[in-house]
């Protein structure tokens, strides 16, 4: 096993784990500190956790019981995960502009991303990658003209295509703009269909039309409960089944966004359910779990990865 993937594990099971873990309970699960010399074990757990910590993981030895006769390991997830992370449109618009006086590729930018994407999910939750100045999928005059928007509470309309291919035209009252996992999101109420809503702005088919003053988001009002991270959601209405062998269930289903275990089959299988809004773009990360994943439901969905097999195996 690599040393990463082994780092990769060792973080997975700390923080899933439901009480803290001696060395002994992580040697029997996991397979590189179980070989036959417990010193060589031990050394390798040390040094991996020099690493975790240098990285900034917080790697905790607390006790098992309320006696303090044993210490196990844990990675408590308030401490591991960061915060939502929000701009008022004042701020989006310093960032944005920011963004622009940058070349590709350099620290300043790289440090840009970072502040305006924020790392969450699970292990393996990356960053968004593509140029900060377009706005990754968006044209950066879109992203400018939505956050105008969103500061003065404007009500617009645009055209827009859904991730199914359906085009109509929305009129919207501007609450925020949103960026999430590489895509900018307008966060606003629809009129049409009465109900708050997200759209990416990767897929306007116009640009904005000022319709006149728009309300204001309610009290509470999180944007971010409307998107939901991950390249294959958005509103999340629909829900896919995906059956997860037991290899791989412990880490993806920390790492999958949005999801939300169903039930552990008498073979060990286990089944997941997770929010899709673009089954062409979910197909591709089912497709890299291997024979580890089998779609459950829907068919539609089967039949989407069944079909890129079988043009990679043409």
């Amino acid at each position: 096993m690599e040393p990463l993937e082994r780092l990769l594990n060792l973080v997975g099971l700390l923080l899933e784990t439901r009480t803290p873990l001696t060395f002994e309970q992580i040697r029997q699960t996991l397979e590189p500190y179980g070989q036959e010399r417990v010193d060589s074990a031990k050394r390798m757990f040390e040094r991996d956790k020099d690493i975790l910590r240098d990285y900034g993981v917080p790697l905790e030895l607390v006790d098992t019981d309320a006696w303090g006769t044993e210490q196990g390991y844990v990675i408590p997830k308030e401490k591991y995960y960061l915060p939502e992370i929000s701009f008022s449109p004042e701020e989006l618009g310093a960032l944005l502009v920011a963004a622009q006086g940058v070349q590709n590729d350099t620290p300043a930018e790289e440090a840009v991303r970072k502040l305006m994407v924020g790392v969450e999910g699970g292990v393996l939750a990356g960053l968004a990658g593509g140029p900060l100045a377009s706005g990754s999928d968006a044209r950066g005059s879109l992203v400018m003209a939505v956050a105008a928007a969103a500061q003065a509470h404007r009500r617009v309309r645009f055209g827009y295509r859904t991730s199914q291919g359906n085009a109509s035209d929305r009129d919207v009252d501007v609450y925020t703009a949103l960026f999430r996992t590489g895509h900018w999101y307008l966060v606003g109420f629809d009129h049409e269909r009465d109900e708050a809503r997200s759209f990416r702005l990767s897929r306007f088919t116009t640009d904005l039309t000022n319709v006149g003053e728009g309300g204001e988001p309610p009290e509470g009002f999180r944007a971010a409960d409307l998107v939901q991270a991950g390249p294959w959601v958005a509103s999340g209405e629909e829900r896919a089944t995906i059956a997860l062998s037991p290899e791989v269930a412990w880490w993806a289903t920390s790492s999958l966004v949005g999801a939300e275990p169903i039930r552990t089959r008498d073979d060990g299988w286990v089944e997941v359910s997770l929010p899709v809004a673009d089954e062409r773009e979910l197909a591709p990360l089912i497709l890299q779990l291997g024979p580890d994943a089998v779609v459950v439901a829907p068919s539609t969905l089967r039949d989407e990865v069944v079909a890129r097999l079988e043009a990679l195996v043409g």
